[in-house]
């Protein structure tokens, strides 16, 4: 199939060399020159950044290849900010993904709109996405931190921001939903002691640690102390307590269970860890998909290990300390060093009992 560029024009210079050109969309006398040949991967968008009227170096950055002042060109710079916080810890790489796919979308769709545009049209936006409510609610989210930047460092003014004030449409979500007993039955019925799905699962509800953090757990983690095995680790959410919990006899086996061990507990069936959240939650999903479980997720195993504590007795600065939390909702006490090591050692021997 050939493509057509309206405007461009191909010359041939006294040097024998070829020169690529392109005339401004709605200026015929303008040209901009292009930097690349209609073979470089980079062709279309320097094209269509020339027929806008601005010429585009290999060299440039992203933000550079947009109009001053348009909706592209404030996600540019916002992403390059986000990668910059990443790198120093502020973010998680999860945040980084999940904001650069969204607004990816955003740039796409609405890319050349001038940024400063009115609530009307980014409320057209969530509803434009109202099939995925989930995915419209993040979109808003993501805009509305996109804007609060910009009024940081005074590309607007702090008092604009066109997402705020934008409700929610899916407001009956509960966020995960919590395993029952009777699903964590079904689950290890499916994938026997051994493997790496019951290992996972074990991992999840005995740790109560976030899928961001088991892939990278391993013996590296594991301490001695009063000749009690423990495990400790720095949750990669922002604002999360340092971990230390006792290893229970379920947790012990579970990971010594395994044939092939490897710097992390999990392994792939290539014998090696796995390489994000996203391929680790891809694979769980499978794993309950094939015990009959769905609509269930990886984060639902924390919220029962937290029901779980809570009906055996526990108290919310207890199951504070295995889940890491840095404060409790309802109050301003802090737990930290020994204290957080004895509550959260207290906690786990309520889960001794448990029949695993």
């Amino acid at each position: 199939m050939k493509l057509k560029f309206p405007g461009l024009i191909k010359e041939t210079m006294p040097s024998g060399n070829t020169r690529w050109r392109v005339r401004v969309e709605g200026q015929k006398a303008r040209r901009i020159v292009l930097h690349v040949s209609p073979d470089h991967k980079e062709f279309l968008e320097c094209y269509l950044a020339a027929r806008r009227g601005i010429e585009v170096k290999p060299e440039s950055k992203p933000e550079e290849k947009a109009i001053r002042g348009s909706v592209s060109w404030l996600i540019y710079r916002y992403l390059e900010n986000l990668k910059s916080d990443v790198e120093n810890n502020l973010y998680s790489e999860d945040t980084l993904k999940q904001r650069n796919n969204l607004l990816s979308r955003l740039h796409a769709e609405y890319g050349e709109y001038d940024f400063q545009m009115p609530q009307q049209a980014v409320l057209q936006i969530r509803n434009n996405m109202k099939s995925t409510p989930g995915a419209a609610d993040n979109m808003m989210k993501a805009i509305r931190a996109m804007y609060k930047w910009a009024g940081e460092i005074g590309d607007c003014s702090k008092d604009f921001n066109p997402a705020t004030g934008i409700s929610k449409l899916n407001k009956s979500s509960k966020g995960a939903i919590p395993w029952t007993v009777e699903d964590l039955r079904k689950f290890r019925e499916a994938h026997p002691a051994g493997t790496t799905a019951h290992l996972c699962l074990t991992l999840f509800m005995f740790t109560a640690c976030r899928i961001s953090d088991v892939i990278w757990l391993g013996r590296e983690n594991e301490f001695d102390r009063s000749g009690i095995k423990g495990l400790g680790w720095q949750p990669r959410k922002r604002g999360s307590a340092f971990v230390e919990i006792p290893m229970l006899p379920p947790l012990m086996k579970a990971t010594r269970a395994a044939t092939v061990q490897g710097r992390t507990y999990l392994l792939t069936e290539h014998g090696k860890s796995f390489a994000s959240p996203e391929s680790l939650r891809n694979r769980f999903r499978k794993w309950c998909l094939a015990a009959g479980l769905e609509n269930r997720s990886s984060h639902g195993i924390r919220k029962a290990a937290g029901h779980l504590l809570a009906l055996e007795g526990c108290s919310q600065y207890q199951i504070m300390a295995i889940h890491g939390h840095a404060e409790a909702r309802t109050s301003e006490v802090y737990t930290e060093g020994v204290e957080r090591w004895n509550l959260a050692r207290s906690a786990m021997e309520t889960l001794k009992g448990l029949e695993w």
